[in-house]
């Protein structure tokens, strides 16, 4: 990998870290989008014990192939670089301006889940039906209702490595997952008053997920790549459900900051198509979505084969 390909790969990470920190918006859809969702997938499909041995046997050189470390170093300094830079933006984007930055994001999903479900090689009954589930399985994951659960370290175990999953699944959010499982606010808060035992438990989880998952998915892949491709793609089709810009806000909650925001939503129509300029607005936002993916897929490097 060469420079010039690293600097890109380090502003798909700043993407990618970007819509993680949105909820309902899954920085594996901006993998997906950008081309890099299955080198990213098989790299961390490599990272096993065995690497220790090349480390120790090769050296260093050998242990950095081995890992894709350019791939994965410039990739996630982008990640680190937007979260901690970007995240205060676009929260407050979110806030004032919720309409069209959720619109930008409907424009992005709607153009990724075209120019994703172009890769399944053959259309068949089959994939028809793993799209139409991947799209029942994600209206009903963003349309469940947060629930109360226990704050025990083993269940802080579990929502680290089911929302870490959901991370890596394009159009499903992570930290909507949490939202949903009750452990969104607790892991913030947890983060503020460094919750030691609460962080490390958390992190364990996301490590152990992040690689298990990993490991199906390379498999997934390499074994039945236009399911899998199809049943990613309906989770994008049916995530749009949780990005449409109008909603009706049903209930709130607060938090780390001690503001009121929204928990529990519906989706509506707008009160008026005619004479309101926010709906011009939202549609170029919603165009501008769907250009740049377009863009990404028509010069992206990277291709299904």
């Amino acid at each position: 990998m060469n420079l010039k390909s690293r600097i890109p790969l380090f502003f798909k990470g700043i993407a990618m870290g970007a819509a993680d920190v949105v909820p309902g918006v899954s920085g594996g859809t901006i993998a997906f989008i950008t081309g890099i969702y299955e080198e990213l997938i098989d790299t961390l499909n490599g990272i096993r014990p065995q690497l220790l041995q090349i480390l120790f046997k090769e050296g260093i050189g050998a242990f950095w192939t081995a890992i894709n470390g350019w791939f994965l170093l410039f990739l996630l300094a982008g990640v680190g670089t937007s979260i901690v830079s970007l995240a205060k933006g676009i929260t407050y984007l979110l806030d004032t301006q919720p309409v069209l930055i959720w619109s930008f994001f409907f424009g992005l999903i709607l153009a990724s889940s075209y120019t994703v479900g172009k890769q399944v090689k053959q259309w068949n009954a089959g994939v028809i039906v793993v799209l139409i589930v991947g799209i029942v399985a994600a209206v009903f994951i963003t349309s469940s209702t947060p629930t109360q659960t226990p704050e025990d370290l083993w269940f802080i175990f579990i929502s680290g490595m089911i929302a870490i999953c959901a991370m890596i699944l394009p159009g499903i959010s992570g930290s909507f997952i949490l939202l949903l499982l009750g452990k969104y606010q607790y892991i913030l808060e947890s983060l503020k008053e460094l919750k030691i035992s609460v962080i490390l438990t958390f992190m364990a989880g996301c490590v152990i997920g992040l690689v298990s998952f990993s490991h199906v998915l390379s498999w997934m892949f390499k074994k039945y790549h236009n399911a899998t491709i199809a049943v990613l793609t309906g989770f994008m089709i049916g995530s749009l459900k949780k990005v449409w810009p109008w909603k009706n806000v049903l209930e709130t909650r607060i938090n780390s900051h001690g503001k009121s925001v929204p928990f529990i939503d519906e989706s509506v129509m707008p009160s008026s198509f005619i004479g309101d300029p926010q709906i011009v607005f939202a549609v170029v936002f919603m165009l501008i979505g769907l250009a740049l993916v377009l863009l990404l897929d028509k010069f992206s490097p990277t291709k299904a084969e």
